[in-house]
């Protein structure tokens, strides 16, 4: 049944944005961005393999959850084609892929005709999962709060007419919705409880997230720039952006290295064989200075990041 639901919210998609031809359907799925799913995945899976390993992990959550997670990625996605072509930073000049907007291809009006359906899917993907996993009605309006933020942050990261991420805030929204809110989100309604140790595994996912995030704007330091999108890597300039990303990949792989201390478990330090692809991914970040060479680094980064959890995961269940 929930593959059908998932399958039906594509259908009502394709519908709504009216696509006809094979370019626009190419389009549609450039805005989409399909590389960056498994990043938001990350986080689901994460908190699911901890509450695995803690004999708590409930399957209709964990569905739920990722469908949810998936549809607010891409209206993130789509927000971002959406805010950057109309405030200037998906001009002509950009070096990245080309976007949806930015090309005429899609026109604006249909891109906020998808924005608001998938607001809509994706709240109400996030009510269906509060209402399997919650049972207190101070917590399920609670949670819907934190939905109903996260639908805000995922529009307004580049669009409204003071979007956030123009002022350099979004290394901070990434950091809290796929590392915190995500992981211990995500943990508490498989489980109805909450460890202070989960803060470590969170901000890991949460620092790499953010590693993510940084490549992109190092790639786009020059356009974002003449479009006065003040993001870090613009803030404190390029060499300092790497440097501030090798101390993003090495922070996050330490916060794993204490969570294993302090819970006695060390299964979960299989991730650290990830660490020399993570570390090679920094270094070529600080190598290649060419904006098309370095697009790929951020599909590399957000698999590494995939397969880090996914070693947690297996070390966590495995061989704990």
């Amino acid at each position: 049944m929930l593959p059908q639901l998932g399958s039906t919210y594509f259908i009502f998609f394709i519908l709504a944005v009216d696509i006809t031809l094979s370019n626009k359907r190419q389009a549609w799925f450039h805005a989409i961005r399909l590389r960056t799913l498994p990043l938001a995945l990350a986080s689901i899976l994460m908190a699911s393999f901890i509450a695995w390993s803690h004999g708590l992990f409930r399957w209709e959550v964990f569905i739920l959850a990722a469908l949810t997670t998936t549809l607010l990625q891409i209206l993130s996605n789509l927000a971002n084609d959406y805010g950057d072509s109309i405030h200037g930073a998906d001009s002509e000049e950009r070096e990245g892929p080309i976007r949806a907007v930015q090309s005429g291809i899609i026109q604006a009006k249909e891109m906020k005709k998808a924005m608001i359906l998938l607001g809509v899917l994706s709240f109400l993907s996030g009510i269906s999962l509060l209402l399997v996993a919650l049972d207190s009605w101070v917590i399920f309006f609670s949670f819907i709060g934190i939905g109903l933020l996260s639908i805000f942050a995922a529009i307004n990261y580049t669009s409204g007419s003071n979007p956030y991420g123009y002022l350099g805030l979004g290394d901070i929204s990434v950091f809290i919705f796929f590392g915190l809110v995500g992981v211990l989100g995500t943990y508490f309604l498989h489980t109805m409880g909450f460890s202070s140790t989960l803060l470590l595994p969170a901000v890991s996912l949460g620092l790499f997230s953010t590693s993510v995030l940084n490549i992109n704007n190092i790639r786009d330091i020059e356009s974002d720039q003449k479009a006065g999108k003040k993001s870090i890597p613009v803030r404190i300039g390029r060499e300092a952006a790497v440097k501030y990303n090798w101390g993003l990949v090495i922070l996050g792989n330490l916060a794993l290295l204490f969570f294993s201390i302090i819970e006695g478990n060390y299964g979960g330090l299989l991730a650290l064989a990830l660490t020399p692809l993570m570390g090679n991914i920094a270094i070529q970040v600080g190598k290649k200075t060419n904006s098309k060479a370095l697009d790929p680094y951020l599909k590399k980064m957000a698999i590494a990041t995939l397969l880090w959890v996914l070693a947690f995961g297996i070390g966590m269940v495995v061989f704990s």
